[in-house]
This record gives C-alpha cells, structure tokens and sequence, in this order.
C-alpha cells in the first residue's frame, strides 16, 4: 500500500513538471504530496494506537468487574464454554453427515450427540456446569503440579530449577483448596482467574500500546 501511493505521488509530480515544463515546481509538489502522505500514515498510525487503548482499558474494566463478581464471570464463562460444546456437537454432525458413505460415520454422530446433550445441560444449567469446570481446573492444576514437582526433582542440579518446585507446590495447593472446599469454592475459582487473566492481558496491552505511541510520536 505505502509503495502504491509513492508511486502515486511520483505519476503526479511527473505529470505536473511535464504540463508546466518546470523542474523546480515538479520536484516541490512531489516533496508536498510525499509530506502529505507521511502525515497521513502517520496519523492512521495514531489512530489505531488510539483504539488499542481504548480496548485496553475496557479489558482492565472487565477484568475488574469479573473479581469484584466472580460468580456472575463464572456463570458467564460457563454458558461460554457451553455454547462451544454445542458448536462441536453441531460440528461432529455435519461430519458424520458428510462421511456416511464411508460406513464408519456412526461414531461421529454418537460424539456429535453427546456434545450436543452435555453443551445443552451446560447453557441449562450453568451452576451445575461452573461446578463441573472448577472440578475439571482442579483436575489440570492437581496435574499439572505433580508433573512440575517430578520435572523439578528431575532438573535439581540445574540452576533456577527450584522455581519449578515452588510453582508445583503452589498448583497442588490450589487444586487441593478447590476439591476441599467443593462445591462453594465452584462460586469463586472461575470468575476470579479469567478476571485476573483479563485484567493482566489489559494492561500489558495498554502498556505496549503506550510505548508504541510515544514511538509514533
């Protein structure tokens, strides 16, 4: 695009010296026209910048509101998750459909149905399904924790690998303190992890969004 406009200014500035039979006043409007177009970018450049962190501070809002009500997040994340689940199943159809001739369609179709009764209980009921994703995140963090203190043992001798040991004990604990406090901590877990998650991703898009129009400046 920037080397379709040049071009562009070139093709009039040539045009103007050839009407006007002028050197000077080609090479002048060519310098104006390509002032014009670095003015131009630049200030769609400023733009942009400008739309960042207006969605930068709306991610920052919104992961805000999600701490401060952790359960309504939760349910939201939930009727989310549910509705993707329900997109799956609908997915899994339409491929059973289009592969019935091959005879082994029968097992997609069966997949596609569960997703289709599990996603729909999950919009249904989304408590019921918020408890069921917090058990499932204690699950990856009860994972995740004993693969970390396993590598961590594994990696002792190297320096800095006891922050593999810290963080494997932190994971336990937390998957620990969620399958304790079952169902309540469902009320929560959720809600306040995706507003952190948000929270976090916001400002670190709104402080490269700064730096990017100090540069622009």
């Amino acid at each position: 695009m920037q080397f379709a406009r040049d071009v562009s200014s070139i093709f009039i500035a040539f045009h103007v010296i050839e009407v006007t039979a002028s050197a000077e006043f080609g090479v002048m409007l060519l310098a104006e026209v390509t002032t014009m177009d670095n003015v131009s970018v630049r200030g769609i450049a400023q733009k942009s910048i400008g739309w960042s962190i207006a969605f930068s501070v709306l991610l920052i809002v919104v992961g805000l509101l999600a701490i401060a009500t952790p359960l309504m997040a939760g349910v939201a994340v939930t009727s989310i998750v549910g509705w993707l689940i329900v997109f799956g199943g609908v997915m899994h159809l339409v491929f059973a459909w289009h592969v019935r001739a091959a005879g082994d369609y029968i097992w997609e179709l069966l997949i596609g149905i569960l997703y289709l009764v599990v996603g729909e209980f999950v919009v249904w009921h989304p408590l019921a399904g918020l408890v069921g994703l917090t058990l499932v995140l204690s699950g990856y963090l009860l994972a995740k924790g004993i693969f970390e203190l396993m590598l961590g043992f594994r990696m002792r001798p190297v320096p800095g690998s006891g922050w593999l040991l810290v963080d494997a004990v932190i994971s336990l604990l937390l998957a620990g303190m969620i399958w304790w406090h079952l169902p309540s901590s469902s009320a929560w877990v959720v809600g306040t992890l995706v507003g952190f998650g948000i929270l976090f991703s916001g400002i670190s898009r709104l402080a490269l969004s700064l730096a990017a129009k100090r540069v622009a400046a």
